[in-house]
């Protein structure tokens, strides 16, 4: 989650496995994440000794080609519940699969409600819209869910922010620190709306080249990127900024509350300061 690592190493640490990962952070300073492995594994069975979690022989295929699937806004199949209550043990499912059993997370049913500090006050069903999701792969490493909130609680986290296209995680999320004990870590969550192109999607590739190495090799100057920033972050139609003072005046209250279109006009401002 902090790019890509610089150099990935497999040790031994106080008895577990884990995976270390070091990468260069600000000012080359070297960064170390650590991923336990055992730890991840052993938190999603323990889920299913308290009946919290099942295991799941379900190809991703046979969900999405499942009639009964329903399907969430975003058009992903929501898991239809074949294998809940379906085997005893993972032992056991992986004797009828003949192959290793994935482990989903059994949505209690009803809604939730959580204080998001930037959207505001958001009420779901992640029973009913969501689905059972997986908290660890078939291959034993955990799935995103239940690794993000095992990371976090463990390095102390208290404030998340990240882009909308989240905002449904996050009631997934809340459920796991629940499940987990772990409620009295929760962190405050600020999600912020996605800079995406005119056909209202996240930019891609079928907007063109919109990466920031892309205008860095074009000769945009940086001054060029900064004034785009300001004025999507509601400091006004201004026409110089340094980083200095876009930091100063940065308030997540004066940013828009809809998503920010990088439009033509955008592309072509920037490339006019080259």
């Amino acid at each position: 989650r902090r790019g890509e690592p610089d150099k990935v190493q497999w040790r031994r640490a106080a008895g577990p496995l884990k995976m270390r990962l070091e990468t260069k952070g600000r000012g080359g300073k070297a960064v170390t994440v650590l991923f336990n492995l055992p730890y991840d594994r052993a938190a999603a069975e323990k889920l299913i000794a308290e009946g919290k979690a099942y295991p799941c022989i379900c190809t991703r295929g046979e969900v999405d080609r499942s009639a009964s699937a329903p399907h969430a806004e975003d058009g992903a199949s929501v898991y239809p519940g074949t294998c809940r209550g379906r085997f005893k043990s993972l032992a056991e499912a992986q004797q009828s699969a003949g192959r290793p059993a994935a482990i989903r997370f059994d949505v209690p049913a009803g809604p939730i409600e959580f204080e998001d500090r930037f959207a505001g006050k958001i009420v779901c069903d992640p029973a009913r819209d969501l689905g059972d999701f997986v908290i660890s792969k078939a291959d034993g490493t955990a799935a995103y869910q239940l690794a993000v909130v095992l990371d976090d609680a463990e390095s102390g986290i208290t404030d998340i922010v990240r882009g909308d296209d989240l905002l449904d995680s996050t009631p997934r999320q809340i459920l796991l620190y629940r499940a987990l004990g772990l409620a009295d870590r929760i962190p405050n969550y600020y999600h912020l709306p996605l800079v995406i192109g005119p056909d209202g999607r996240r930019l891609a590739k079928r907007h063109g080249d919109t990466r920031l190495s892309h205008y860095r090799s074009a000769g945009v100057r940086p001054n060029r990127i900064l004034v785009l920033l300001a004025r999507w972050c509601g400091l006004g139609n201004v026409d110089q900024i340094t980083l200095d003072p876009l930091q100063k005046n940065f308030d997540l209250a004066k940013l828009p509350r809809e998503k920010i279109i990088f439009t033509a006009d955008d592309d072509q401002f920037l490339k006019t300061g080259t």
